[in-house]
């Protein structure tokens, strides 16, 4: 469509639209002129990996060796290396829905099979520790946790948290997978948590994912990190060694630039995504057919358009799931966003506010004025 000359407005896209600070470009152009440019050790720098021991120590309050570190081309990358390395035919990895998008499917290209929980908006699109006793099973080999969510924004508590690793306790055989890449996005005073600083007695069967991407605007550089047993970090190390062998080594000295350096740019960035995050809400809210959660960090926003579901538009096509809604929202509204079943979750779309408060504002009219044409 846009190389047709039409005018869309992408909410897909979830990346920051901020530039990568200066002095993490600089650290990167320092390490070019340093010579930097040879192989490093497969999974992360000695350098990188100590910053990171001092990253989860600072941020997190957990201590942990330079052998329990993983370094990775991206978090995805760390997260398909964790399950390569423990997944066997018929082991189950329970997954709270909405959930992003690879987790099932890297599962399943692991061999392992995704076991899929609804969580309604009503609980915060957040799993319950009810749910998660009745899904664990003798085959249960992980349960993934990604707080502040993708797509929803939903942030689990500290004591939420304490209550599922209460749950995890009673069943030693499960090992806790935890994404918390949105860990410095987040809003009104809402505080994170991580399962491992939560429950300490989960620390040595939890593997906390983290990475650069989000908080600091890199998700170009594709650097992701882990820390979990050392046993596990071998085996995921083994695997990395025979696939894309070690991170680009230009951005790992970038990535220990950026844990290192300060993060006093997060603050204004974070009160412009948080007006960007009410500018929709409160548009979504106003626009006949849709309603949206006000979400605690990360930024997406994750509306429900069920009332849609159903309905005519101008030229008699009824909407039958919310990828027809998605699909009108495009050809109509000329703005393209993700449909919920995109996500595990039908019934909703998720629109990334990571983008100008103007194109933003002119986007939230085109979505309510789409609405207001449907019969």
């Amino acid at each position: 469509m846009r190389r047709s000359g039409t005018d869309v407005i992408s909410l897909s896209q979830g990346e920051p639209d901020f530039p990568t600070p200066d002095h993490i470009n600089a650290a990167a152009k320092a390490a070019i002129d340093q010579g930097q440019t040879k192989y490093t050790d497969v999974d992360g720098t000695p350098e990188l990996k100590a910053a990171i021991v001092r990253k989860f120590e600072r941020d997190n309050a957990l201590k942990y060796e330079s052998a329990e570190i993983s370094v990775g081309t991206g978090g995805k990358q760390v997260i398909f290396n964790a399950l390569l390395a423990t997944l066997n035919p018929g082991d189950e990895l329970i997954i709270p829905a909405p959930y992003w998008v690879s987790y099932p499917d890297m599962v399943r290209l692991a061999g392992g099979t995704p076991v899929e929980i609804p969580c309604p908006e009503n609980q915060g699109f957040k799993i319950t520790a009810q749910q998660l006793r009745q899904a664990i099973t003798p085959r249960t080999k992980w349960v993934i946790l990604n707080s502040p969510s993708n797509p929803t924004g939903a942030g689990y508590s500290a004591k939420e948290l304490q209550s599922l690793g209460q749950e995890l306790l009673a069943h030693p055989h499960v090992h806790v997978l935890t994404d918390d890449m949105y860990e410095h996005l987040r809003y009104d005073g809402w505080q994170f948590s991580t399962i491992a600083a939560e429950v300490p007695a989960l620390r040595n069967r939890t593997l906390t994912v983290n990475g650069v991407s989000k908080a600091y605007a890199m998700t170009g550089w594709r650097i992701g990190y882990a820390a979990g047993p050392k046993d596990l970090i071998a085996a995921m190390a083994t695997i990395q060694s025979q696939s894309t062998s070690n991170p680009c080594s230009i951005a790992q000295a970038a990535a220990q630039a950026a844990l290192d350096g300060p993060m006093d740019f997060l603050d204004s960035r974070n009160d412009t995504f948080r007006k960007r995050r009410d500018l929709c809400l409160d548009a979504f809210n106003a626009t006949p057919g849709l309603s949206c959660r006000r979400p605690e960090g990360a930024f997406y926003l994750f509306p429900s358009c069920a009332e849609l579901i159903g309905r005519k538009t101008p030229d008699g096509a009824v909407l039958n799931n919310d990828a027809d809604v998605s699909r009108y929202l495009l050809l109509q509204g000329r703005v393209a966003v993700v449909p919920g079943s995109a996500f595990g979750y039908e019934g909703y779309f998720r629109i990334s506010f990571a983008t100008s408060t103007e194109r933003l504002e002119q986007a939230c009219e085109r979505i309510r004025q789409a609405c207001t044409q449907l019969n």
